[in-house]
């Protein structure tokens, strides 16, 4: 199985080396993303898949300086944009890529489009935020766990107890609530993925079942990709 990226090849790597699979699960905060990509690696672990996870905020070089500039409540959207870029990046270079070329399949909490739909409710273009990320590796499967703003705010309460200041948008001064402005926030991201789900071929998912339901259809799903797919652990 090769790969492609969207646009701009990535300076030496031979594409045609790249036999593994990456199937990214997309969603916000709370949506239950995390704890399916744990049953799923789960799952095909036992399948006998090598299996690699990336996720946003886990690159060596940056992902330290990125929470702690979160953390000021000061980045200004072009800088936290580079700041996630670069995070990507790094991981596409020393973990998703070095995965692909193992054979091993690449489960991504979140991939180039949660960046994008994050930096596009902040004011940027797509037209500067494509080729931002014209070196990323098409996956074989993009799902979106599309959740309700109000599950999520119950979600987010029940676990956390409190909002985060980003992913309530507080930064764009949307209201002065919380609340309210998690709501507006969060139906604002659901905006931006619509056109992303066309363009980039992403599936919904409804994230408003149960864990086990999502699971059982995610399984379904990924199934059928695997069905051919040389699982090199069985040669």
């Amino acid at each position: 199985m090769s790969h492609r990226t969207y646009r701009h090849t990535i300076p030496g790597i031979d594409m045609e080396e790249l036999s593994g699979l990456l199937i990214v699960v997309e969603g916000p905060d709370s949506s239950g993303r995390s704890t399916q990509i744990w049953l799923l690696s789960r799952w095909l672990e036992q399948l006998g898949f090598a299996v690699e996870q990336m996720g946003l905020k886990r690159s060596k070089l940056v992902a330290n300086e990125l929470e702690q500039a979160k953390n000021g409540n000061v980045m200004s959207p072009r800088t936290m944009a580079l700041f996630y870029a670069t995070d990507f990046y790094d991981q596409l270079e020393n973990r998703i890529l070095p995965a692909l070329r193992a054979g091993s399949v690449v489960l991504a909490d979140r991939y180039i489009y949660t960046l994008m739909a994050r930096d596009m409710v902040r004011g940027a273009p797509f037209e500067w935020l494509e080729p931002l990320y014209s070196m990323a590796v098409v996956p074989d499967a993009v799902y979106l766990l599309d959740t309700s703003a109000e599950n999520i705010l119950d979600r987010t309460l029940s676990s956390r107890g409190e909002l985060d200041y980003w992913e309530s948008g507080m930064d764009l001064g949307l209201a002065r609530d919380w609340y309210r402005s998690f709501m507006v926030y969060q139906e604002a991201m659901r905006g931006q993925f619509e056109p992303l789900m066309s363009r980039f071929s992403i599936d919904r998912v409804d994230g408003d079942r149960s864990i086990l339901d999502i699971h059982e259809d995610l399984k379904s799903r990924i199934d059928r990709i695997l069905t051919g797919y040389a699982n090199p652990r069985q040669d």
